[in-house]
């Protein structure tokens, strides 16, 4: 705090007890003693208070920029989720489309309206004779 030396000390004893008096001076280097004890804790309570305080600075900073950051990650996935979604909804309507036309050409196959199959002979496979 103050940079004063062990002979200045001793000057300011000698002048307290000429001026105050050796009965008194017990006393008054005790309540000299407390007081700057208590100063002592007081600048420490400050520096410590202000020490909190820049330490809560910080983690607000901290939290807005964390805070910033998931609101970044959440519009991306967003902007993902939409880049998707646009593909997935064409090929959903060429699905439907394609399952539309289907069903139109299974209509008249539910009518009877196809053409019969050609008949299939049961003949055997060339160069093989099945006689019993």
């Amino acid at each position: 705090m103050f940079d004063v030396s062990f002979t200045e000390l001793m000057v300011i004893g000698v002048i307290a007890l000429i001026v105050i008096g050796p009965e008194r001076l017990p006393k008054v280097a005790r309540t000299v003693g407390h007081l700057l004890g208590r100063a002592q804790r007081y600048v420490n309570d400050v520096k410590s208070d202000i020490q909190r305080e820049i330490e809560l600075d910080e983690l607000r900073k901290f939290k807005s920029e964390m805070e910033d950051a998931a609101q970044g990650v959440q519009q991306s996935l967003n902007e993902t989720q939409a880049s998707l979604q646009e593909p997935v909804q064409q090929f959903r309507a060429e699905l439907d489309e394609v399952a539309r036309e289907a069903s139109i050409k299974a209509e008249p196959a539910a009518a009877g309206d196809t053409p019969a199959e050609p008949e299939r002979s049961i003949a055997p496979p060339p160069g093989q004779n099945h006689s019993l």
